[in-house]
């Protein structure tokens, strides 16, 4: 167990487990863009983690940017999503495939593809290293899923509590 703030979260996911997840996501990957060069598109803060382990087992050339989106306050999914940084490369024609730490909602996807359609890539693909079917409330295909798991409120491997947590190389979920 351990304790963030006022909430204590018990062992969830290993990193064992993740590391796992991330080999099979990275070779989906692999075999989808041999012969190109995307550009993975991270979603700060939480994805961090994800994509430097990625980037460590994609075998293909690539490039490698970030965007920095909020829709948290304490535990629950907000329904305002707001860009805090963009992206600053011109991604016109090019396969760009979005890195996400989590989908719940499907909120910050939605105002990803939104963003992204305005700047005419080729294709946009959508990756997260964890996915909570139950909440997904979105019409929009995930691409490569690491991990799915149930409506519960997890952290660890770059997702936080209040701040909290990002740093913790298995993922915890919240006691109950």
């Amino acid at each position: 167990m351990i304790h963030l703030h006022d909430k204590t979260f018990e062992p969830f996911i290993s990193s064992e487990e993740i590391d796992f997840a991330i080999k099979n996501l990275a070779k989906q990957m692999d075999d989808d863009f041999f012969d190109e060069v995307p550009v993975f598109v991270g979603v700060l803060n939480g994805a961090f983690m994800v994509m430097s382990d990625l980037m460590k087992q994609y075998r293909g050339m690539c490039e490698v940017s970030f965007v920095k989106m909020a829709s948290y306050e304490g535990t629950q999914s907000t329904q305002d999503v707001k860009e805090l940084i963009g992206l600053n490369q011109d991604v016109e024609g090019r396969n760009v495939v979005i890195i996400e730490d989590i989908i719940d909602t499907g909120n910050t996807i939605e105002e990803l593809k939104t963003i992204f359609k305005d700047k005419k890539v080729k294709h946009l693909k959508i990756a997260t290293l964890f996915f909570k079917p139950e909440a997904y409330k979105k019409d929009i295909k995930i691409d490569y899923v690491g991990i799915r798991i149930p409506n519960k409120f997890i952290v660890g491997y770059g997702l936080d509590y209040d701040g909290l947590g990002r740093n913790l190389p298995d993922v915890y979920q919240l006691a109950e």
